[in-house]
């Protein structure tokens, strides 16, 4: 199977449509689950597809170092492509090496002033990103103020930007105090809750729409994958 298949096929098309459009480009998405249920998972998942789509992705992390990220980013298509029986493996991950940059920053250092240098740096040496990922952003000390300069940011890119917050609980039944304060912002909130068998999405807001349907994809904890559900 070639890339293009591939993508086509991915679970994310079922996604996007689950989603009305999916998040869309100049948007801001936020997945929510407990700890170590698979949001950096999600992520990569995410980053990776549009990586397949020849987009570039720019992943910040105050969680990981950048080793520990390339080896979930590795450990991802490597499964991705044996699953799929990808065909041009060697050239696909190179081609998604070049076009991925990672940057990592200690805990609470990271600012929109930050991440507006990165993005220029990554601009002008590689590209600008069409996708950026940030990971253990502080949604309790960020002001909304730098709220409003990432949803800036993210039009002036129009690119799409997907952010990762922890919840205490399991089940996430509502969108958490720190999201509300900044709902206005936020296109699409994504609540990874545990199932039998796979890690369930659950829309907790999906643009304006009020009907907030069965989005038909899970996350498979031992493979890593996003799954048809």
């Amino acid at each position: 199977m070639y890339r293009k298949f591939l993508n086509a096929r991915s679970p994310l098309r079922l996604l996007e449509k689950g989603l009305h459009g999916g998040l869309g480009p100049g948007n801001l998405g936020i997945v929510i689950a407990g700890h170590g249920v698979g949001k950096a998972s999600f992520l990569v998942g995410v980053a990776l597809d549009e990586l397949l789509r020849s987009g570039r992705v720019l992943h910040v992390s105050m969680v990981h170092t950048v080793s520990h990220i390339r080896d979930h980013y590795d450990t991802v298509f490597e499964e991705l492509a044996a699953t799929a029986h990808l065909e041009d493996e060697a050239r696909v991950h190179v081609d998604i090496n070049r076009n991925r940059s990672i940057r990592v920053y200690p805990r609470n250092v990271l600012t929109t002033a930050k991440l507006r240098e990165a993005v220029k740096v990554e601009s002008e040496t590689a590209g600008q990103p069409s996708l950026v990922v940030i990971e253990g952003l502080d949604f309790e000390t960020t002001s909304r103020e730098d709220f409003v300069d990432l949803k800036d940011l993210a039009g002036e890119l129009a690119a799409e930007v997907w952010l990762s917050i922890s919840s205490n609980d399991e089940q996430v039944p509502q969108l958490p105090p720190p999201i509300e304060r900044v709902e206005d912002l936020v296109s699409v909130v994504l609540a990874l809750e545990p199932g039998d068998d796979a890690v369930l999405l659950r829309a907790l807001k999906d643009h304006d729409n009020p009907d907030l349907t069965d989005l038909h994809v899970a996350l498979d904890p031992k493979t890593l994958l996003l799954t048809r559900h």
